[in-house]
């Protein structure tokens, strides 16, 4: 049905498509920004929340007993908030919108095991298909934590097949994680996916299908072949519920680190939180996550590629899932892989829609630059996509959002989320820092 509408009466409908479409740097605030204090009709809750978290601590051991790399973490999947003063001081001498309040770097491209923010989602939702498949082949009662490492359980996992459609980042997690329990695992990889990722998930015992279409073609090719196979589970990237929980737990983690460093978050203090999207489960899961912690007091932005833009597509038009960014005339090509995403995800953007505060899309070029400056100025490498936030205080700074809604420029603590780069090779890495 959008297909037979042209870009010119898409843009005649909803103007603000025009920068979009023209793939100029856009900054988007939501005029359907809900107060949390009213009824949402989200399809979570609270109590949703907690559960999840308490989920994974119960599976902590296990992942301590099981990766090494999670040893420094006592086998959760958490990450460093590191304030990057030196980053803020550099940006401030060189551009002309200066960056009040402290600002921080959520490491996720540290995180242990997978590397990527995916880690949270991805092992959550594998852990607990683990969990129901033991509890109805009766190994376990509900509320037991199984040990995965014994032969019972991988012999009962070996029977089942994971699929998963992904453009790198979600391939490596749940490859990881579904190989180690002992379950076959399909990844289907679009044409984004880089090749080091396609071998280090060869590497780990993962079945690589390799798609020369965008990240909707891999999806819906792995959603259907995972699904016609009787002991087949698909992990939908665009209507998974679980992935959506694993990624929320990260907001009680933030709410943590945030009270060892003394700072409040309150009408007074708020939070920004600038987070790369590309299906949008992952920034819309700590959105909704850091919701549930700090109410009206969090102020989330998603930031998104100028060639694939498909969770502002979405919400400018209300189409949702049902607009794609090639119905619109873009061509959903850049080099951020983990935001290479042409349609958003049916579950989380129906969230985010009442939640989310605004979107800014970025262009290649920047995210290499702001790459090669995290590096030279903190020492930190992240993978393109995961640098994308990173110039979110200058683009809310310099806009009217902050006056609009009251808000004291000193007063906000800033947080860029890095979503991944840490499994990345040396020579990949050399590539990304050297390029001009």
């Amino acid at each position: 049905m959008n297909a037979l509408k042209s870009t010119s009466e898409w843009i005649s409908q909803y103007p603000a498509l025009d920068a979009v479409v023209a793939l100029q740097p856009t900054l988007w605030l939501n005029p359907d920004r809900a107060a949390m204090d009213k009824p949402l009709n989200l399809p979570l809750n609270e109590n949703d929340l907690q559960q999840a978290r308490a989920f994974m601590e119960k599976y902590a051991p296990y992942i301590l007993q099981t990766f090494p790399e999670a040893s420094s973490t006592g086998g959760r999947i958490i990450s460093p908030l590191h304030e990057i003063n030196t980053f803020r001081n550099y940006r401030n001498s060189h551009s002309q919108q200066l960056i009040a309040g402290r600002f921080f770097l959520k490491c996720d491209h540290a995180l242990p095991v997978a590397g990527s923010i995916k880690a949270r989602g991805g092992f959550y939702e594998v852990l607990y298909f683990a969990h129901q498949l033991a509890v109805k082949n009766n190994l376990i009662r509900e509320n037991e934590t199984a040990d995965f490492s014994l032969p019972t359980f991988r012999s009962l996992f070996s029977r089942y097949t994971i699929g998963v459609g992904s453009t790198g980042n979600l391939g490596l997690s749940i490859g990881i994680i579904s190989a180690q329990l002992g379950f076959q695992v399909n990844v289907y990889m679009s044409r984004d996916a880089k090749e080091w990722k396609k071998n280090l998930l060869r590497k780990k015992g993962a079945h690589v299908i390799e798609e020369p279409g965008d990240f909707g073609i891999a999806i819906s090719k792995g959603r259907k072949e995972t699904r016609d196979n009787p002991l087949g589970y698909f992990v939908d990237d665009e209507n998974s519920r679980q992935l959506f929980l694993g990624y929320s737990v990260a907001a009680h983690e933030v709410q943590q680190q945030l009270k060892q460093l003394d700072i409040p978050v309150d009408k007074d203090h708020p939070l920004f939180v600038y987070s790369p999207c590309g299906v949008g489960g992952s920034p819309g899961g700590v959105l909704w996550g850091l919701k549930m912690m700090y109410g009206d007091n969090v102020h989330s932005f998603f930031v998104e590629p100028t060639h694939a833009p498909s969770v502002l597509t979405g919400l400018i038009t209300g189409e949702m899932e049902k607009i794609c960014v090639q119905d619109i005339g873009i061509d959903n090509h850049t080099e951020a892989d983990g935001l290479a995403v042409g349609r958003p995800s049916a579950f989380a953007t129906a969230i985010t829609k009442k939640l989310v505060s605004g979107i800014y899309t970025i262009e290649d070029n920047t995210l290499f630059q702001l790459l090669k400056e995290l590096y030279n100025t903190e020492k930190i490498f992240v993978e393109p996509s995961a640098a994308a936030g990173l110039i979110g205080p200058e683009k809310i700074l310099s806009s009217d959002y902050l006056k609009k809604n009251h808000i004291d420029p000193t007063t906000v603590t800033h947080v860029a989320w890095s979503t991944g780069g840490n499994l990345m090779p040396e020579e990949v890495r050399k590539t990304f820092l050297t390029r001009e």
